[in-house]
């Protein structure tokens, strides 16, 4: 079993930054796909980034990139997406997700509201 649990969400104003955290449990960090995605209002849940435990390799959906960053320190069990240059379209619930086995767990979000 992985526990994931979300953090750094909140109300930021057009052009602002945040930065999300998404701390794993239960199982080697080192071994988890990591992942994080949204859910903006009436929409769709959505993949944001990822980021390879072996590769490194991070991808990044086009709406996102060059303004957002994955990130992750194994020592902490913990992965990062900062945000910067936030607009209000960026409003939503992010999640975190994490693949181990072919099995997905997802956390329970935290919410990052864009918004003058």
């Amino acid at each position: 079993q992985v526990q994931l649990v979300e953090s750094g969400g909140g109300l930021v104003q057009p052009g602002g930054s945040l930065t999300l955290s998404c701390t794993a449990s239960g199982v080697a960090f080192r071994t988890l796909i990591m992942s994080w995605y949204r859910q903006g209002p009436e929409k769709e849940r959505e993949f944001v980034a990822s980021i390879s435990p072996i590769s490194g390799r991070t991808p990044y959906a086009n709406s996102v990139k060059g303004r957002f960053t994955i990130s992750r320190d194994n020592a902490k069990n913990t992965i990062y997406l900062q945000m910067n240059n936030l607009a209000p379209e960026d409003t939503a619930l992010y999640y975190c997700k994490a693949i181990l086995g072919g099995t997905i767990y997802w956390g329970e979000g935290t919410l990052v509201t864009v918004s003058s």
